[in-house]
């Protein structure tokens, strides 16, 4: 039941980070990077304070965090394939 809801909501982040990039590619690049960045950060630290002391924070809450990274850069992946290089590179 859990991985459902982990597929579930990557599909949705996926898809919402998509119509961004199809909209505005460079405030998708910075969203992209800046997103997976946060969640990155928080997802370090919340391992390392449950390694120093157990909090009962459920294994759900990780799964969350591992696909809010993953989900924004493979949507950039997948955009810049087939979008190619964005405009604002470009110039």
């Amino acid at each position: 039941m859990q991985s459902k809801r982990l597929i579930e909501i990557f599909l949705a982040e996926t898809i919402l980070y998509a119509l961004l990039w199809l909209s505005n590619d460079y405030l998708a690049t910075l969203l992209s990077v800046v997103f997976a960045g946060i969640f990155l950060f928080v997802l370090l630290i919340s391992l390392l304070a449950e390694w120093i002391e157990r909090s009962g924070v459920p294994r759900s809450y990780y799964g969350f965090m591992v696909v809010s990274i993953l989900s924004p850069l493979f949507t950039a992946a997948i955009m810049l394939t087939i979008l190619g290089i964005p405009e604002w590179l470009k110039g």
